[in-house]
């Protein structure tokens, strides 16, 4: 497949799910324009929870990290469809058109967008894309992306604050950063460039800090998160330790031992 066809069709994106839920954390990397077909998706980003329900339309916001949760309703299955809007994309449609953000807008990472005809008929127009997509010309999925962009504009004019943003994070207070977010499970590198910095600085700054590396720190603030919720909020090992940014149970539970000379199951 042709590499412009392939960044195509990863701009286009159909989630399905049968289970009962799934869970999970992502760095969201880029502008995704989103419709909730069936069930719930609840996002957090450490700060506030977001409810996605069943037949709503959402705008997320690149560079930021967050949780999310995808429940399937009753007897069916998890279904949104989602445009990832690409710095690339972007900047070009920028040129094109002479789009430009005239101020830093200011909103929370998932922006809830009032239902609009445009938006459900746009969404119903790429189902030939998800069906036939190895068929379809590059050409003709690259004018799918953009008439969403236009859809957008149309629809909310001042979201061209936020998508043609095209500004990296700056320079921000990391402690603050740091005990807000410790517990995503993201690489060191994704900490750094959130808050304006380069890996060799955010490891120098992080450490005058907190006089420790960034990696004991996060584990210990993790493992003392664990151990107040386990015993002050009667929580159990099994709903803590993904929460908190361990990626296996095994792994949590012989750290928490380690440092509290007792399992997590005896608190």
């Amino acid at each position: 497949m042709p590499a412009q066809q392939k960044d195509i069709l990863q701009q286009i994106h159909h989630s399905c799910y049968f289970t009962r839920s799934r869970s999970g954390e992502q760095f969201v990397a880029e502008h995704a324009f989103s419709y909730q077909i069936a069930g719930t998706l609840i996002v957090d980003d450490g700060t506030k929870e977001y409810v996605i329900n069943e037949g709503s339309f959402r705008l997320t916001r690149r560079n930021h990290l967050v949780k999310f949760v995808k429940q399937p309703p009753p007897n069916g299955e998890f279904k949104a469809l989602s445009v990832y809007l690409t710095q690339e994309t972007l900047r070009n449609f920028s040129i094109e058109f002479g789009y430009k953000a005239e101020k830093h807008y200011q909103s929370d990472p998932v922006i809830q967008l009032q239902p609009n005809p445009l938006f459900k008929s746009y969404m119903e127009s790429l189902a030939p894309y998800q069906q036939e997509a190895h068929s379809i010309n590059a050409s003709l999925q690259t004018l799918k992306v953009r008439e969403a962009i236009l859809i957008l504009l149309q629809t909310n004019p001042q979201l061209k604050d936020v998508l043609f943003d095209f500004s990296e994070p700056g320079k921000i207070d990391l402690e603050g950063f740091m005990n807000k977010n410790f517990h995503f499970n993201v690489q060191l590198n994704r900490f750094a460039y959130l808050t304006g910095r380069s890996l060799a600085a955010f490891k120098r700054d992080f450490e005058k800090i907190f006089h420790v590396t960034p990696s004991r720190w996060l584990q210990h603030r993790r493992l003392q998160e664990a151990h107040y919720l386990i015993k002050e909020k009667g929580k159990t090992p099994t709903d803590i330790y993904l929460e908190l940014g361990f990626e296996d149970l095994s792994h949590f539970s012989f750290a928490f031992k380690k440092t509290y000379g007792v399992a997590p199951s005896k608190i």
